[in-house]
């Protein structure tokens, strides 16, 4: 098995090293709207009874509607990091390779080398790639989804990605997932920051393409991220198929329940405030000099040689934002809760020796 990942957030580890309490950390280090909405009433049943299938069911049409998914019914997930980790599987299902020469067998749900490839457009999200290593699949990071060949069973694009923000237009992801069903492969499309850039997503074409799955996320864009909710968009067999491998109950019912109001609820004044945050946020970087390289509504990437050092300077002010070892001159900044954190960042930015 690889390396765990680093990810955002970790207040508490860092605040052990640099000090404070964790709750007086600003934590400037995942892409999720800081300023969540407030939670609708939860009947008392959601609580005391396991999920019944109305309550399952309520959060799936909500879900159709709000992301516009037509006649597909997103099957609720906890989290959309459960279901990358059963793409490896769906991939192996009622596969049998003979042992011939250096290829091994594969049946079901076994970890065995395979001679299919599975092309993931990086830099992005590290647990696709993890999750296909781990398993024995050979990944291929690649740039442009041009570079996506016959020889790939499965494609994984970020669409807005994460870190970059770089976006791919719709008929582009059309025409590839296209090319990934004539070579009976499948499309993964990650949406999970689509909500603030609606316009990009395959939700409404997902009907139409039957080799594609989205996920969607649901805590970054409410601000709900403890939640722990996501939803998948794919054809009835795929959604069948990961409702099974999760097993029942895999989501709890307060949360579905929250999921069918707030699906249904008025989201423009989220966008409004979101728009506002990020506004914020780049007046408080570009006051500071530093370069934006890109991002989406939720967050802004800063290219700087000196991004190391500017890490650690934060820290010091109990200030955490995102780096990376792929990229040693990246640092991701997500949006503060309000102006007075663009103050606090923008002093610290301030301060910090050129």
């Amino acid at each position: 098995m690889s390396a765990p990942i680093a990810h955002g957030g970790g207040i508490t580890a860092v605040a052990a090293t640099f000090g404070g309490r964790p709750e007086d950390w600003l934590d400037l280090s995942t892409g999720i709207n800081p300023c969540p909405v407030s939670l609708p009433d939860i009947p008392a049943r959601a609580w005391q009874r396991l999920p019944d299938r109305h309550l399952v069911d309520e959060a799936r049409i909500a879900a159709r509607d709000h992301y516009g998914s037509g006649e597909i019914l997103p099957l609720p997930v906890p989290g959309t990091q459960s279901v990358i980790q059963l793409l490896p599987r769906l991939l192996r299902q009622d596969k049998q390779i003979a042992v011939t020469d250096d290829r091994v067998a594969v049946t079901d749900n076994k970890v065995a080398v395979t001679d299919d490839r599975v092309a993931v457009v990086s830099p992005t999200y590290g647990e696709y790639a993890r999750a296909f290593t781990s398993a024995g699949f050979a990944v291929d990071a690649v740039n442009d989804v041009a570079e996506i060949g016959a020889g790939h069973r499965l494609a994984v694009v970020v669409n807005p990605n994460n870190p970059d923000g770089r976006a791919w237009r719709v008929e582009t992801l059309v025409a590839l997932h296209d090319r990934m069903k004539a070579a009976n492969g499948f499309l993964v499309v990650d949406e999970a920051f689509g909500d603030t850039e609606p316009w990009l997503s395959l939700a409404s074409r997902a009907q139409q393409l039957s080799n594609l799955i989205i996920f969607r996320s649901f805590g970054k864009f409410f601000g709900l991220a403890g939640l722990r909710l996501g939803f998948t968009i794919a054809r009835s067999d795929i959604l069948a198929r990961f409702e099974d491998w999760l097993g029942p109950w895999a989501v709890s019912g307060p949360a579905l329940s929250i999921a069918a109001s707030l699906l249904r609820s008025d989201v423009s004044p989220i966008h409004s405030r979101i728009e506002e945050r990020s506004i914020g946020l780049d007046a408080a970087l570009e006051g500071a000099g530093l370069r934006i390289a890109g991002g989406t509504a939720l967050f802004t990437l800063v290219a700087d040689t000196r991004a190391s050092d500017i890490y650690t300077h934060l820290c010091r002010h109990h200030i955490l934002v995102r780096k990376f070892d792929y990229a040693p001159d990246w640092l991701r900044f997500g949006l503060t809760p309000d102006p007075a954190a663009d103050r606090r960042l923008g002093e610290a930015l301030q301060g910090f020796e050129r």
